[in-house]
């Protein structure tokens, strides 16, 4: 019988949507200790989960959490709760995955062994946030917000502790309403966005992202380059500062849900001649083909769902 609502995966239970959440008492309500994957699906498809999956186990290896499942188990749950919740939606329609892992119940309100906290829900794309921008792109803003440093924790480790995105983002909006924070590290150089890897595109250089070793390891951003190298443009990682970025000939942002933006705005001037460039479209054009789903055309039409 079809399911009217989805159901996630909470600690080895399905539970429908209206009935889920997480305990007050947990490490990751009550100190944010949570680490966790975003991932999305093409015509029902999930994108490059290993490659998510074997970067959840790497962050989960850092700060010395077991789930308690096998590689083998996490996909098999991943695929069930997709293969659960894609038939809700319409025809041509596609789901956000999450994966969420926390340490269990914080030792403040734990009375013996502490279990992991292991959830997997969908929620189907939040298509209104980007759908203007693959034509229109977006701003970038330049704040005092950096990025958190790597003696507090590895920049590789995908974790929900994102307090600095969020006041840096409210800082780029006041400079520059509508756009995003783009994050420096403690030395000025480049790291990432807010939610997104970013690399700029100079026609002399090709594409070039700040070194791996400073920001999260974007298995977009690896899509990206991937499809760049079959277009047989040169990609390469090395620092980048504020100034290569505002001499870019263009500058894109990758992320799961999105795929790849352009960047029209920087620092409240034009990128180029402040309109998305050849190298993104042609890009999005291999992202489309490479997925079977064109990305654009998806986002537009379920910007809005009745």
């Amino acid at each position: 019988m079809r399911m009217n609502q989805p159901h996630y995966y909470i600690c080895g239970e399905w539970i429908p949507a209206s009935q889920a959440g997480i305990p007050l008492t947990d490490a990751g309500f009550a100190l944010g200790v949570t680490i966790a994957e975003q991932l999305r699906t093409f015509a029902g498809n999930i994108f490059h989960l290993e490659d998510h999956l074997a970067r959840l186990e790497r962050s989960l290896s850092m700060i010395g959490v077991d789930s308690g499942l096998t590689t083998a188990e996490l996909a098999a749950i991943a695929r069930e709760t997709v293969a659960k919740n894609y038939p809700l939606l319409a025809p041509g329609d596609d789901l956000a995955l999450s994966i969420v892992v926390t340490p269990g119940t914080h030792a403040s309100y734990a009375s013996g062994k502490q279990s992991p906290f292991v959830c997997f829900h969908t929620n189907p794309l939040p298509f209104r946030l980007w759908a203007k921008s693959y034509e229109t792109g977006v701003a970038l803003s330049m704040t005092p917000v950096t990025q958190v440093p790597a003696s507090c924790w590895p920049a590789e480790m995908k974790c929900r502790s994102r307090m600095h995105y969020y006041l840096a983002d409210r800082k780029a909006a006041e400079l520059d309403p509508g756009s995003r924070a783009l994050l420096t590290d403690e030395n000025g150089f480049i790291t990432e966005a807010t939610t997104a890897n970013i690399a700029i595109y100079r026609r002399d250089e090709g594409l070039i992202s700040p070194p791996l070793e400073k920001v999260l390891h974007g298995i977009s951003l690896e899509t990206a380059f991937r499809l760049a190298g079959k277009l047989g443009v040169s990609c390469a990682y090395r620092d980048v500062s504020a100034e290569d970025v505002a001499a870019a000939d263009e500058i894109l942002l990758t992320s799961t849900p999105n795929c790849v933006l352009p960047v029209t705005r920087f620092n409240c001037r034009p990128v180029g001649d402040g309109r998305p460039g050849e190298m993104y479209r042609k890009l999005l054009r291999a992202w489309s083909e490479e997925v079977g789903v064109d990305v654009v055309a998806q986002a537009v039409r379920f910007a809005v769902r009745e």
